[in-house]
């Protein structure tokens, strides 16, 4: 090869190589530094796009994870309400088989009938309790934000990513409390308060869900109108049966056991997400992290590879100091 001054082929061959050895450590150390495989998106345009949408469906998966485990809160919540609602009317249910002692005067069901309408009372309460604002029970009238199929109303809660009702949802009960304490109606028989008259209870609630008042009732004879307290309450204990109250039980049974079915049925929802998010996140990370192991030993490599272009640059540098040599000769 002839010896030349105005060019140096090896040192820029040896420059480009260091050039590219550098760039390689610098990506390397980038990995290392950042976890992840893709740095930008040259390094796998591909991939990029694929693990950009896996993310986003994970995201998405994350969120529903979250919403089935409020609304599981909300069952749990609602069932805690039926639970007592259910004590109350057993408790109710109770005092009207006492009322039935033939040794106890008027005076003593009187007395069972104090109780009975505090009783009443708390189930008003149970019906307006709320989960952050959002309804537990409804009337025969439904609420806001609920669905209805028949006379039976609930919320819709979507379990799949894809945000389609078909591709997966729960419909979480919302129990329809009034049905749930309905007497039933019209509903005769005697009442020994009322010197042997007949009383009629039309279709009336326990705890006067239905929010009526003892003016709305002006189609019953005024002495039947004194089995409502003001407010809408049965005052007597004896106007009511104990085989309604039974009904009543089983009724709260039912609600309990829908609102158990459904519980179930989200935990299976919440496993099947869990499993859904490792396998996503598995993915995902198969493309965008890094291979701690195998980039270590590439920044190895590249390391020596720089340092020896470096040394090899430096070399090929001094390539033209024989002209000189042979000019000074």
């Amino acid at each position: 090869m002839a010896i030349v001054i105005n060019s140096n082929p090896t040192a820029t061959s040896a420059s480009s190589n260091l050039s590219k050895a550098n760039d390689a450590l610098r990506k390397s150390l980038a990995r290392l530094s950042s976890g992840h495989r893709i740095v930008s998106p040259e390094d796998d345009a591909g991939g990029l796009a694929v693990a950009y949408k896996l993310n986003a469906q994970l995201n998405r998966n994350d969120v529903i994870r979250q919403n089935v485990q409020n609304g599981l809160s909300l069952l749990q919540v609602q069932d805690g309400a039926l639970t007592v609602a259910g004590s109350i009317v057993d408790r109710i249910s109770e005092l009207r088989t006492m009322a039935e002692d033939v040794t106890k005067n008027a005076g003593d069901i009187e007395n069972y009938s104090k109780e009975f309408i505090e009783l009443q009372m708390q189930l008003s309460e149970v019906y307006r309790e709320k989960f952050n604002g959002v309804d537990l029970f409804t009337s025969n009238k439904g609420g806001d934000g609920m669905n209805q199929d028949g006379n039976k109303f609930s919320y819709t809660l979507v379990t799949h990513d894809s945000g389609q009702l078909e591709d997966g949802s729960v419909s979480l009960n919302v129990v329809n409390l009034q049905g749930v304490l309905s007497l039933g109606g019209p509903d005769t028989r005697f009442h020994s308060a009322f010197n042997g008259v007949v009383d009629t209870v039309q279709g009336f609630n326990l705890g006067n869900i239905s929010g009526a008042n003892a003016s709305s009732y002006t189609t019953i004879d005024q002495p039947h109108l004194s089995i409502f307290t003001s407010d809408g309450f049965i005052s007597n204990l004896l106007s009511i049966s104990i085989g309604q109250l039974t009904n009543i039980i089983e009724k709260i049974a039912d609600a309990r056991a829908e609102n158990g079915a459904e519980q179930s049925r989200l935990m299976m929802v919440e496993d099947l997400l869990s499993s859904k998010m490792t396998n996503l996140e598995a993915a995902h990370g198969r493309i965008m992290d890094v291979d701690v192991a195998l980039e270590s030993s590439r920044l190895a490599k590249n390391n020596v590879l720089v340092q020896s272009s470096a040394a090899m640059v430096a070399q090929a540098n001094n390539l033209t100091a024989i002209a000189l040599t042979l000019l000074t000769g």
